[in-house]
């Protein structure tokens, strides 16, 4: 039995988000091939995604000089834990999937929030004498992201995501792209189908 987390990047439903439309077709049929595997769903836009703010700073600072967890204030602790928590619930997971829309050429902010909780020095990597190295090992990663145009993963958002997976030591990153539709939405059934088949297929070797 394999553990998979799913990370959803998006506000909107399938109805109304190409990106979580594949991301739904590609769970069904996961689900169907790995009836045993268990299934986490992340909402970053209904779950809480701590951001690096003062407070997670200062309270980091203030742990690092010897300051008990205790001392921190309420605000502080709350965001710490969670932060620690997601950063666990990735280490924790076999195979990840995200799923985002290409928003302004760059990855939804809540989005970028949760991927700080996963790139983490001594956790998911280390610094060493010879530069980082990833500590994160076996697993591997799905991203899903609808494009208004054609890009072919040249867009920054694509390559900052398979970028810092590979960072961390996740060495194969799949990638599944929605594209065109806002270009050419006379041909929208057509491209979206595309997609949506091969999320399909996916689901069924991921």
């Amino acid at each position: 039995m394999s553990k998979l987390l799913v990370v959803k990047a998006h506000p909107l439903t399938k109805e109304e988000s190409r990106s979580v439309r594949a991301l739904n077709t590609f769970l069904e049929s996961y689900q169907v091939e790995n009836p045993a595997d268990e299934v986490t769903i992340l909402d970053v836009y209904a779950d809480f995604v701590p951001e690096i703010d003062e407070e997670l700073l200062s309270g980091w600072g203030a742990l690092r000089t010897g300051t008990d967890f205790t001392a921190l204030n309420e605000s502080q602790q709350t965001k710490i834990a969670r932060f620690n928590d997601l950063t666990e619930q990735f280490l924790n997971s076999d195979k990840v999937v995200i799923a985002n829309a290409l928003w302004n050429l760059n990855v939804p902010t809540r989005l970028k929030a949760w991927i700080d909780t996963i790139n983490v020095a001594g956790k998911t990597f280390k610094y060493t004498e010879e530069g980082p190295k990833p500590l994160t090992n076996g697993k591997k990663a799905l991203h899903i992201q609808s494009n208004g145009g054609f890009y072919e993963g040249t867009d920054f958002a694509s390559q900052y995501v398979k970028g810092i997976l590979n960072f961390i030591g996740v060495d194969q990153v799949d990638q599944l792209f929605i594209e065109g539709i806002d270009h050419y939405p006379e041909k929208a059934e057509e491209l979206l189908g595309t997609a949506l088949d091969k999320a399909a297929e996916l689901g069924k070797t991921f």
